[in-house]
This record gives C-alpha cells, sequence and structure tokens, in this order.
C-alpha cells in the first residue's frame, strides 16, 4: 500500500534495512489512524523531511499543523517530550502525541522558510537569541549527555574502519579524548539539542521564528552550540566556524573550550553513517583542532 502514500526521494534511504522497509510498509495504515485519530485533513508529504514522513494537516476548525510519523531512531525519541517542555517558546507547540505511532501533531510554521536563507550574520543573530530560551532545566525520560557521548566512543572507531579509514588517525584520537574529558566533568544540566541547524529553524507568525525537528538530550550548555558551529550553510570556512564559535561563546557567556571540544566530538560522531562520510563536517573537525597552528 506504500504506493497509495508518495515517499520523499530523501526517505528512500530507509529501504536499506528490514527496520526501515517495515517502518514504509506500516506508514499508510499509521496515518490512515491519526488521520481519524484527530479528525485531520492532510496534504501530499513535505519533500524535506529527512528521518520522518511529514504531511501538512488541517485541524477541523482549519487550524495549520504538521502530521509527523518518526523513523524508530532513538535520536528523535523523546522529540515529544522536548516540545511539551518548551511549550512553544521559541518552538513549534505540541499539539497532539500518539508513542504507540511514533506520531506527533504539531503546529505548522508559516510561512515556514528556514533560517538558513538568511545572510550567515543575520541567522547568528537567531541562533543567539533563541539558545539561551531552549536551554532550559529538564526532568524526565530524555537521555542525558553522558550516556550518548559513551555510545559516540564506543561505536566511532568501528564506523571509522568500516568505512576505510576516510580521515586522519589523529581526528579519531582527538575526539576519542575529549569525550573522556568532557562528559564526566560537565556543568548545569540543561535541555539541549543535537540537530540545531539552519533548516531546522522556521520563519513564523506567532513568534519571528520557531524550531522544529529536535533531537534532545539532557547535558552542560556548552554543547548546544555544536550544531551550530558545523552548520556548512552558515557560512563553509575555517574564518566562517570558528567565527560562530568565538561569538557564541562570548555572547551566551559558555566556556569556549568545551565549546570547541564538544563540537569536534559530536561532529565526527556524526561525520559517518551507513557507511556514508560527510567531508563537511570533518572539513569542520580539521579547522577547530588546528586553528591554533
Amino acid at each position: 500500500m506504500t504506493d497509495l502514500l508518495p515517499i520523499p526521494e530523501q526517505l528512500t534511504w530507509v529501504r536499506r534495512t528490514p527496520v526501515g522497509r517495515a517502518w514504509l510498509a506500516e506508514l499508510p495504515d499509521r496515518v490512515a489512524a491519526c488521520v481519524d485519530r484527530w479528525s485531520l485533513r492532510v496534504g501530499p508529504p513535505f519533500p524535506y523531511a529527512f528521518a520522518s514522513l511529514a504531511l501538512p494537516a488541517e485541524l477541523p476548525d482549519g487550524t495549520p499543523a504538521v502530521l509527523k510519523l518518526q523513523y524508530p531512531d532513538s535520536e528523535s525519541e523523546h522529540e515529544a517530550a522536548a516540545l511539551a517542555r518548551w511549550s512553544g517558546a521559541g518552538a513549534v507547540r505540541l499539539l497532539g502525541h500518539d508513542p504507540g505511532r511514533r506520531a506527533l501533531l504539531v503546529e505548522r510554521a508559516v510561512p515556514g522558510t528556514p533560517l538558513n536563507g538568511l545572510p550567515a550574520e543575520a541567522a547568528l543573530d537567531v541562533m543567539v537569541a533563541l539558545l539561551p530560551r531552549l536551554c532550559v532545566p529538564a526532568a524526565g525520560p530524555f537521555t542525558s549527555l553522558a550516556e550518548e557521548a559513551a555510545g559516540w566512543a564506543e561505536r566511532l572507531p568501528g564506523k571509522w574502519e568500516r568505512a576505510n579509514r576516510p580521515y586522519e588517525r589523529r581526528l579519531l584520537d582527538t575526539a576519542l579524548g575529549l569525550l573522556a574529558e568532557l562528559a564526566p566533568s560537565q556543568g548545569e544540566q540543561v535541555l539541549v539539542n543535537q540537530d540545531l541547524h539552519g533548516g531546522n529553524v522556521l520563519r513564523a507568525t506567532r513568534e519571528p521564528w520557531l524550531v522544529i525537528d529536535p533531537k534532545p538530550l539532557v547535558g552542560e550548555r556548552e554543547f548546544a552550540v555544536a550544531p551550530v558551529v558545523r552548520d556548512a550553510a552558515l557560512g563553509h570556512s575555517p574564518a566562517a566556524a570558528r567565527h560562530r564559535l568565538d561569538r557564541l561563546a562570548v555572547e551566551l557567556g559558555l566556556d569556549r573550550d568545551r565549546a570547541r571540544g564538544w563540537t569536534v566530538a559530536q561532529t565526527l560522531a556524526w561525520s559517518i553513517s551507513d557507511g556514508a562520510v560527510f567531508p563537511d563536517q570533518v572539513d569542520v573537525v580539521r579547522w577547530l583542532l588546528d586553528e591554533a597552528r
């Protein structure tokens, strides 16, 4: 029945695994159940979702929304809890949640144009304003940054070997050393978002900009800037990456060395996925490690 539900090209990667194929096969029934549960009208899927199926929806009273069916990965498992904790402050509001179907009904950001369409410095202004609102104390089901870091440290060497050693060993060794140093010595624990890049911040009407698609953890504030520093859409050069790190550290009152360390470690951990290597991310790691040379 998947032929009755158009699947965006960006989601075809899920067919590579039995879990992904099973998820795709179940999507039409899950969408139908959610439409019935929340009395929705839905349109064709948005083409830009990479780890979920997202459809524009309308509530019975005409309120615009988004119906999101999550791919069953661990990073997005607690997205609904993060949106509920923010309660619309700097992020889209959670309107409904069906945990069994990994389905979320969320506020639709209108007009929904992404932040990365702005000039780099203007986009960074928005990030500087948003981050303190998002890094709030959080209790609940969230995975800890320390636990996530332990997973990166365990998986990184194997991923590096299987990808035919796509970057020099010193990057791997440095990232592993940083993870061992940073994880047990963190400061105050707050809600942080692993995936806060310009494509996940949309123009809206209720607020000028709203965050979508969080991948939440609980950890120290210095970690929260990592996805912004590595965001190639905000300028991909040694000077641009270092400038983002400098501005964020100074204006948010962060320890620059710890923010740099977390950026290096997580960016390298995320630079290989299913054997594919993301060279832009490896670039950022090199630039930050070599800044003193």
